[in-house]
């Protein structure tokens, strides 16, 4: 079920929403909970934590729509916010997506429409937190357990989950930030290591944002997948964010200047997933291998600075929904016949 918080001064939109929403209520798909403006709506929230999205209007008293955005934005990252006001507010509309708005709907409530963006906002609300869940179980996040699962590492069931393995059909991702080892040899760890941290969390939110899994981080680079629907689609919309707000940093203006730009191969196709390494060691990673994966790393290899490199047999998929321009045949590494690539341009 999930929980909706509604922030509107006008009173009868709470009668209205029951009314509208009375057999999600009944069949407990949805529950509402309601505030009159911004400072009521933070104390219904902290009433009821498991919220995952609020509809809020723009022009409230004590606390308006804009000022309680800006503290959810700051206080709950995961949940997310539709602005609802009138056709001639555009102007705070504007200001409620540039502040991170999940979306907005106008008023006079158009209630179809209204359930229509509620249910898209659940679902972006549970591939984060499904993300989430599945990056926290990151090899690299591993590092960081407690006595709890350092005990179920040590279990039978632990020892039985090693060895679940799987073939799935996924998009694969390497993206390498161009030039950066010139600045390892260079600066002092501290700056390198703030550098690429700050550079991977920008890359890292686009693809948390289209549903992608962070499988390794290789040194100056990011190894994705993505699986489920559409999961080429996905990878590339996150590929070209990245591409586009990597862009958009300013130049380094510290001893060690350096403007960031990256260089991204990407492929798909079928692939084994499971856990790799040693388990005698429990140092295991789970990860998936596959000529496709090693296909998408060699289109990284290839890529020029700037570049979003696929295969044909991506590019057939895709040349609908993307704009694309042939670069021509390559030999890549175990590949007995050129290869015809393909840049997705923006």
């Amino acid at each position: 079920m999930a929980k909706i918080l509604v922030a509107d001064d006008e009173l009868d939109l709470e009668a209205l929403i029951r009314q509208k929403f009375r057999k999600q209520i009944r069949e407990q798909k949805y529950e509402f909970v309601f505030a009159i403006n911004g400072n009521d709506a933070i104390l219904k929230l902290q009433e009821h934590p498991d919220v995952s999205v609020v509809l809020s209007d723009i022009n409230m008293p004590e606390m308006d729509g804009l000022t309680l955005l800006s503290k959810l934005n700051d206080s709950k990252p995961l949940l997310k916010t539709v602005m609802v006001s009138a056709y001639g507010d555009m102007d705070n509309i504007r200001s409620a997506m540039n502040g991170g708005a999940f979306d907005f709907v106008c008023k006079p409530v158009n209630f179809e429409d209204l359930e229509v963006t509620i249910e898209k906002t659940i679902r972006h609300v549970n591939q984060l937190n499904e993300t989430l869940k599945a990056i926290k179980e990151n090899n690299i996040l591993r590092m960081y357990v407690d006595e709890n699962v350092l005990n179920f590492m040590s279990s039978q069931q632990f020892e039985e989950s090693l060895m679940v393995n799987e073939t799935i059909d996924a998009t694969v991702a390497f993206i390498d930030i161009c030039g950066f080892t010139s600045i390892t040899e260079q600066a002092p760890a501290d700056t390198v290591v703030n550098m690429l941290n700050r550079y991977f969390d920008v890359m890292v939110k686009e693809i948390i944002a289209q549903n992608g899994h962070i499988d390794k981080f290789i040194g100056d680079a990011i190894m994705a997948v993505f699986r489920g629907d559409y999961h080429i689609d996905r990878a590339i919309d996150a590929c070209l964010a990245v591409k586009a707000q990597i862009d958009a940093l300013p130049a380094e203006k510290s001893d060690f200047p350096f403007k960031p730009a990256v260089s991204i191969g990407i492929n798909s196709g079928e692939l084994i997933s499971g856990n790799i390494g040693s388990a005698n060691l429990r140092r295991l990673d789970y990860t998936v291998v596959g000529d496709v994966v090693n296909t998408a790393s060699r289109l990284q290899g290839a890529a020029a600075p700037g570049q979003i490199v696929i295969s044909a047999a991506c590019y057939e998929q895709v040349k609908n929904s993307f704009n694309c321009r042939i670069i021509g045949d390559i030999n890549l590494k175990n590949k007995q016949l050129p290869v015809t690539i393909y840049e997705v341009l923006e």
